[in-house]
């Protein structure tokens, strides 16, 4: 099977109206831009987004919204991207707000095949409404299920032509559960390199998870906060 496509034009070609996403990144550490800026060109609507945020006004996931091409989104902060926010609170984004470390383990349920789990984070809040309580070790529990996806968009360092995975430091994050969890994921990478070239042992994510992968170019890698010392 060949895995490697020419660009993300290519890569996304069968992302329809509708479906269900997960875009790997943190912040702007680690996020598919390129992937990202093809979605937001190919004018797909109704989308579901399932991140840990979305990104910064303008940039990453922010040119989704900005577009208004995302109907519901999935994640933990709303608060680096204005427009976001904004529609939020103007009621023009469904929107599902999950504990970080919660999303973090329903991806990789997800991708375990592990259907739903017990975690206490958000008892006693509005993250508890309709959910089943249990209780542990005289602890109050809520029953999570397992998030999946349509499309896994993910980042990372290396890859080969076989879509075995490496990713740098944090940016591993949220790219590594996101991957497994897609019905189709996608890599993109800044570096390809042919089946063999990267060592076993330093694989984060086996392409037996990995359905398209190609190698992207002009990355921004911009900074979300730069702070500077006054002089």
């Amino acid at each position: 099977m060949n895995k490697v496509v020419k660009d993300a034009y290519e890569a996304i070609r069968d992302i329809g109206d509708n479906a269900t996403i997960m875009v790997g990144g943190f912040g702007l550490c680690g996020i598919p831009e390129n992937l990202l800026i093809a979605l937001s060109e190919s004018r797909v609507r109704g989308l579901t987004c399932i991140s840990n945020n979305a990104g910064v006004d303008g940039f990453g996931l922010g040119k989704l919204l900005n577009t208004r091409q995302v109907r519901k989104m999935i994640s933990s902060y709303v608060g680096e991207n204005k427009e976001f926010e904004r529609q939020l609170m103007a009621g023009e984004l469904e929107v599902e707000l999950i504990p970080q470390g919660t999303l973090a383990e329903r991806c990789r349920a997800g991708g375990a095949g592990i259907p739903a789990f017990f975690v206490p984070a958000g008892y006693g809040t509005e993250v508890a409404e309709g959910k089943e309580v249990r209780e542990f070790n005289g602890k109050m529990h809520l029953l999570e299920t397992a998030l999946t996806a349509d499309f896994a968009l993910i980042k990372a360092w290396k890859g080969d032509t076989k879509g075995n995975l490496i990713f740098r430091a944090t940016a591993n994050n949220f790219n590594q559960a996101m991957g497994m969890a897609g019905r189709i994921t996608i890599a993109e990478v800044e570096e390809l390199v042919p089946a063999g070239s990267l060592d076993p042992n330093c694989i984060h994510l086996p392409g037996i998870f990995v359905q398209r992968i190609f190698q992207g170019s002009n990355y921004e890698k911009k900074i979300e906060f730069r702070t500077v010392r006054s002089t």
